[in-house]
């Protein structure tokens, strides 16, 4: 099976946000030019690539607030908790967003985080908005090239900026990374498969098994089929939050003490 040429859906690139939203929430976002003349930040959007820049030595004011925020409604005073779990949504969404075009029509939306803006405040779909062209990416990278670029050009800048808002473990984000995107290829997979596209579920595990074998990904995780299951090496730290606890992917076997300092790093 050549997962780097699936076959494209004629109607075009204009119609594929569409047919992705009815797999779930996470694989959809706003699109569409503002009414009037005013623009997305006129209803609380904040461009990605503004997120993710650093000055000074500070993250953006409006990453610090979502982690704020997190930390606030998971009920946790341990900043690197809720900036894990921040990261880890952020990249559930990003990689939902290009895995299912990517398997459904073999195109991938060329998402440029100045392009795509996030509201923090909103849930999926409305968090995203894409106000611009829909556009998707040419053909010399190939499929999985394409998709480890759309991801990679926001979690690499995404990566360094949380780790400037709180001190948390780059592997522990890469784990993340690694999770969200198994994740988003569960929930499209079992899409698929209820829908007789066997097909595309077959292509999207492809592309998830490469992208899990290429730098950043590298060593997070082992994707295994029949069942389709991904265990990482790593832990999220939910285990941390009042209530919470070890995540079915978890790369710890049973749940370390949390009393304050004796925490696991979360490294596995």
């Amino acid at each position: 099976m050549d997962h780097q040429n699936p076959s494209a859906d004629d109607r075009g690139p204009a119609a594929e946000p569409c047919e992705s939203a009815a797999v779930g929430p996470f694989f959809a976002l706003r699109t569409g030019a503002p009414a009037g003349d005013s623009g997305p930040s006129a209803e609380g959007y904040v461009p990605l690539g503004a997120v993710y820049r650093t000055e000074g030595g500070r993250a953006a004011p409006a990453l610090l607030a979502r982690i704020d925020t997190v930390g606030t409604t998971l009920r946790t005073d341990e900043r690197r908790v809720a900036a894990s779990l921040v990261f880890q949504g952020l990249a559930a969404r990003l990689w939902s967003l290009a895995l299912a075009p990517a398997a459904l029509h073999g195109r991938v939306p060329d998402l440029r985080p100045d392009a795509l803006w996030w509201n923090p405040a909103r849930m999926a779909p409305d968090d995203l908005w894409h106000p611009g062209p829909w556009r998707t990416h040419g053909e010399p990278a190939g499929v999985a090239g394409q998709l480890a670029h759309t991801a990679h050009v926001h979690l690499l800048p995404l990566h360094h900026a949380v780790r400037t808002a709180c001190p948390v473990s780059g592997r522990l984000l890469w784990g993340n990374a690694a999770s969200a995107l198994a994740g988003s290829l569960r929930v499209f997979h079992d899409w698929c498969r209820a829908r007789g596209r066997g097909d595309a579920a077959d292509r999207a595990t492809a592309l998830v098994h490469t992208l899990l074998r290429t730098p950043p990904l590298t060593g997070t995780g082992t994707l295994t089929t029949a069942p389709l299951a991904f265990r990482r090496r790593t832990c999220c730290l939910y285990y941390r939050v009042p209530g919470g606890g070890l995540c079915g992917d978890c790369g710890l076997s049973r749940t370390p003490r949390t009393e304050r300092g004796a925490g696991h790093s979360g490294e596995g």
